[in-house]
């Protein structure tokens, strides 16, 4: 099914021949940021023809948050609701589950993940650089949180019509990974993982799958 986003995979490459110890990798529910978000967005087109009254593209470079960038909230809103589905909300129970499937991928591929926060609408994670590209393996977490989503019968679209025998997607496509090249680089974004949570006033979260960062 297409997705009214363009494909965000976008990476902060390191300067020079540093070695890439671990990524900070975040990505989104469906319609969580859209791709002419008037803050940036880091897609170069806009799929979706409903929602190119809302402007082109806007991509940008940022490795920091555009989330606090002065814009036009009505219009943002409109054009989350002009979405083919309703944007991705996930409730403490979903949260939980996409924690569980993350933990399944985990266990499999023997990825070592040193910090996760899974927000209402969104997803960070320190990730130690792992045999598959990072890419594969974000597919692979998004891929298992939604299995395990909907074999709890907690999937966001569990009762939206199949289309092709699948339901719709729960993720936008691709995600932004900024590659940490220090051990200061690691624990600065492990910090900002485990506050995530706190600064949006839910409670702070301990995941078991999450391995402690020994520098």
């Amino acid at each position: 099914m297409a997705l009214e986003n363009a494909p965000r995979r976008v990476a902060a490459k390191p300067e020079g021949r540093h070695v890439i110890l671990a990524h900070f990798v975040s990505f989104g529910c469906y319609g969580f940021w859209l791709p002419n978000d008037e803050r940036g967005s880091w897609s170069t087109f806009v799929g979706a023809e409903h929602l190119r009254p809302f402007g082109p593209a806007t991509k940008v470079m940022d490795r920091r948050s555009l989330a606090q960038n002065r814009h036009d909230i009505h219009r943002r809103f409109a054009a989350k609701r002009a979405l083919t589905h309703p944007a991705v909300e996930l409730n403490e129970a979903q949260c939980n589950r996409v924690a569980e499937g993350f933990a399944e991928v985990v266990t499999r591929t023997g990825a070592i993940v040193y910090g996760c926060a899974v927000m209402h609408a969104h997803v960070h994670l320190v990730v130690k650089s792992h045999r598959y590209p990072m890419e594969q393996l974000v597919t692979l977490f998004k891929g298992g949180a939604s299995e395990r989503l909907g074999r709890n019968e907690l999937h966001p679209f569990q009762h939206e019509p199949l289309v092709r025998g699948k339901r719709p997607k729960m993720w936008e496509r691709g995600e932004w990974d900024v590659y940490l090249n220090t051990p200061a680089q690691i624990l600065q974004k492990i910090d900002y993982v485990k506050r995530n949570p706190i600064r949006a006033g839910l409670p702070a979260q301990h995941w078991t799958f999450v391995s402690e960062y020994a520098v």
